[in-house]
């Protein structure tokens, strides 16, 4: 398993995305869902100063207040790795020096530390150069404030370009990069990020990799959308003719004796890449912790890979 730079801690499989946390999941239940995170060995921990932002009556930050909330409760900081976002909070808009030092500030308070184990830009700001935000980013890791370097919903050439100028100043170079990617989101990431990541040589945390719970199964007709606040997320998939993928999830789990989010992760982890996916319940858990311990045969690959072409 891979670890990363200024950590000895080797990253479980799966990444637990933290934006539930103050949206769909209270402090208590986030809490159960952390704990259960935890006791199957999981340790990485994915969040962003935005989350939850879109919530009446919240302003940001709310996932990383719950997260830090956790870690000072059951005194496990050295046991968790934390990944936290800049750049998409209204109030901390953009990447802009002082922003980003500022942002992180923000967040270190909320989380209850002195550093992030990983820390990305959530999205480029194309009014900051590139060499300019390798110079932030590379800033923060020297003052000992994040540990590695990510990237978020960057276009491949600006991706490019900030790896290489990383390299060629020797500052540092990403670590990690966070790219949509999972059965019913392939094509961008298979053609324009997959040969930047084998040339640099980044690990790949891949969201949304239940697509929103699509891959779940849970979305099987239109009367399944009703109710569910992040229902609006997943119906894009289901227009877009993804029931052929679920029902190909389902055959595969059958044959396993699992559910089908724990066959849709275990797909991309085939793939080299490791899933970001969120509970809101504790119970929600066992299937995408099961994911790494499922062998699918070349079989059940090829299938869903059949079942995915055209997403």
């Amino acid at each position: 398993m891979p670890t990363l730079p200024g950590s000895d801690l080797e990253i479980f499989p799966l990444n637990l995305g933290g934006n539930p946390f103050g949206w769909t999941a209270d402090e208590a239940t986030s809490f159960a869902v952390l704990d259960a995170f935890a006791e199957a060995g999981g340790n990485l921990v994915d969040t962003a100063d935005a989350y939850a932002a879109w919530v009446d009556g919240n302003s940001g930050g709310e996932s990383e207040s719950v997260i830090g909330g956790w870690m000072a409760a059951r005194g496990n900081r050295d046991q968790v790795l934390v990944a936290t976002k800049v750049g998409a909070l209204e109030s901390r808009k953009g990447l802009a020096h002082d922003n980003v030092v500022a942002a992180l500030d923000d967040s270190l308070r909320r989380l209850g530390t002195d550093h992030v184990d990983l820390y990305y830009a959530h999205y480029d700001d194309e009014d900051v150069p590139v060499a300019d935000q390798v110079a932030t980013f590379d800033s923060l890791v020297r003052a000992g404030k994040v540990r590695a370097v990510g990237l978020s919903n960057y276009s491949p050439q600006r991706m490019r370009d900030w790896f290489e100028t990383a390299q060629r100043e020797g500052l540092s170079v990403p670590a990690a990069v966070q790219p949509r990617y999972s059965l019913v989101s392939r094509a961008v990431y298979e053609a324009d990020y997959a040969p930047i990541v084998a040339e640099h040589g980044a690990a790949v945390f891949s969201y949304p990799a239940l697509a929103s719970g699509f891959l779940t199964g849970k979305y099987r007709s239109e009367a399944d959308f009703a109710g569910q606040p992040r229902g609006g997320a997943a119906r894009r998939y289901f227009e877009a003719g993804g029931l052929r993928v679920v029902d190909a999830l389902v055959e595969v789990a059958d044959r396993h004796g699992v559910q089908p989010a724990t066959v849709a992760l275990a797909w991309v982890l085939a793939k080299g890449v490791t899933p970001i996916a969120s509970a809101s319940r504790p119970e929600q858990l066992e299937a995408l912790t099961a994911a790494p311990s499922l062998s699918l045969t070349g079989e059940d690959v090829a299938a869903l890979d059949e079942a995915s072409q055209g997403f």
